[in-house]
Formats: C-alpha cells, sequence, structure tokens
C-alpha cells in the first residue's frame, strides 16, 4: 500500500488512480462534475484538501467529505469516487 500513515499520499494515489481509470474510457479529469471522499479521521481534512485542490483546483466539481469508522483495510485513510459525464 502507498502512503501507510500518510493521508495525504493516499489522497494523491486515490486521484491518481481515478485520473488513469477516466483516461482508460477516454475521458479527462475535467470531466469529473463530483467527487466523494471518505476519511478514517475528518481532523485531517486539510491535507485531503490540499491533494484533491491539486487535481480539481481549476475545475471545481461538487464534493463532498464525510468521516467513516474505517475502510475496507486499516491503513486505508481514504478512499475517493468520482463521477464524471462525457459528451
Amino acid at each position: 500500500m502507498i502512503g501507510v500513515g500518510d493521508v495525504g499520499a493516499q489522497t494523491l494515489q486515490a486521484l491518481k488512480n481515478i485520473q488513469l481509470a477516466l483516461e482508460a474510457v477516454g475521458a479527462k479529469i475535467e470531466d469529473v462534475v463530483r467527487t466523494r471522499i471518505y476519511v478514517t479521521d475528518i481532523k485531517m481534512w486539510d491535507k485531503v484538501g490540499n491533494a484533491h485542490g491539486k487535481f480539481f483546483g481549476q475545475i471545481r466539481p461538487t464534493t463532498s467529505m464525510v468521516e467513516v469508522k474505517s475502510l475496507v483495510s486499516p491503513e486505508m485513510l481514504v478512499e475517493i469516487e468520482a463521477e464524471a459525464i462525457l459528451d
């Protein structure tokens, strides 16, 4: 796992994964209209938000961040969903 104990690194990796998945179907990061971010510690919102802003700062999709008790693996600190619209 990338970024064990580092929510910023995990966020950047999740966003890179989203970008690769979009590109695999002919979409771009600019096509994202909504993201949902799940974090295990909401106090880390600024690190997550800063990483999110590196990808979406100019795009500004609707975004929500929710604290959850845990994710599928104890090492996971963040999970991100993205929705994109293609013409």
